[in-house]
């Protein structure tokens, strides 16, 4: 089952979680410091990326569906560059403004066509700004057709099981990309998709295949989540429902780079189900999707075209 893009164009996806700025300072190495046994880098050009909640929105205009993107930041240099990055590429942004925040910053250094280093800056919001922002989240609900919560641990979504219960109540359908150990927080969502290492901090390790799905549909059942996508790489995708399971092999020809491919995933995820396809129907798209991700470099995204050529 394939979707028009004029039905797409109509999908409207509310994105609410922790955004950043992804930097990418690119240099020549020519040499080793004197002063310790480092690379010298030259920096010869600068990149900036939407990262985070800001990615998986990005993602999901890219592929021609409507975005909103509820967030809070700081109110430094980094959140007003990233507004303007997120707002640029057609997404409504919501960002609440804290100015005890740091704006969560990665900054990629990359030498030799890898990257040499990363640093981050981070801290973590108060909860008077996240509570004004679940005021927000409740008048732009009815506008939407789907809610994606993507969490980075950032302690942007310190409200979040107060939100699921209002979306549900408003029967929208609701994704979430998960972080952590402690997934009841995440109670009744329509799906959440955690990868391999995510999952395993929460079931603990499986032995084969039937452990897993025992293991996975006590989770879904005691959580009460419609289902669980878990994203496996080199071995795909299965999704984990009340009628059992479905599993999609993994389609990347050439793996160049995985970062947010997860996002992509989700985002695929979102816009298919939020334009009318049930998720084991939106589940080939999604997995495709990922897969043409990660033969790109750095966070990347997949255009309508890309997807259904």
């Amino acid at each position: 089952m394939t979707i028009s893009k004029e039905k797409l164009s109509a999908a409207r996806v509310l994105v609410v979680g922790d955004v950043m700025l992804d930097r990418y300072w690119y240099g020549a190495v020519d040499r080793i410091s004197p002063e310790a046994p480092v690379p010298v880098v030259r920096i010869t050009r600068e990149e900036e990326r939407n990262g985070g909640a800001a990615n998986v929105a990005y993602n999901l205009v890219t592929l021609g569906a409507q975005s909103s993107l509820l967030t809070v930041v700081g109110d430094d240099e980094a959140s007003h560059k990233l507004e303007a990055l997120v707002a640029n590429t057609g997404i409504e942004t919501y960002f609440g403004r804290d100015a005890q925040l740091k704006t969560t910053v990665k900054l990629r250094v990359i030498g030799r066509q890898q990257q040499l280093l990363r640093l981050d800056f981070e801290n973590t919001p108060k909860t008077e700004v996240l509570a004004s922002q679940t005021a927000t989240f409740v008048d732009l609900l009815p506008s939407h057709n789907a809610v994606l919560f993507s969490d980075y641990g950032k302690g942007g979504l310190a409200h979040v099981s107060d939100m699921i219960e209002r979306a549900r109540a408003a029967g929208k359908p609701i994704l979430i990309d998960p972080k952590g150990t402690d997934y009841s927080r995440y109670k009744n969502a329509s799906v959440i998709t955690p990868n391999r290492a995510e999952l395993q901090q929460v079931i603990g390790a499986w032995q084969d295949e039937s452990e897993l799905q025992l293991k996975v549909q006590q989770l879904r059942e005691r959580l009460g989540l419609e289902a669980v996508l878990l994203t496996r790489s080199e071995e795909g995708m299965t999704l984990f429902d009340a009628e059992g399971q479905v599993n999609v092999s993994a389609q990347a020809r050439e793996v160049f780079d995985v970062t947010g491919a997860g996002d992509t995933v989700i985002a695929t995820m979102a816009a298919m189900v939020a334009a009318g396809m049930s998720m084991r129907e939106a589940l080939p798209w999604a997995n495709r999707a990922g897969g043409l991700v990660v033969g790109k470099f750095g966070t990347a995204t997949v255009s309508y075209e890309e997807l259904f050529a």
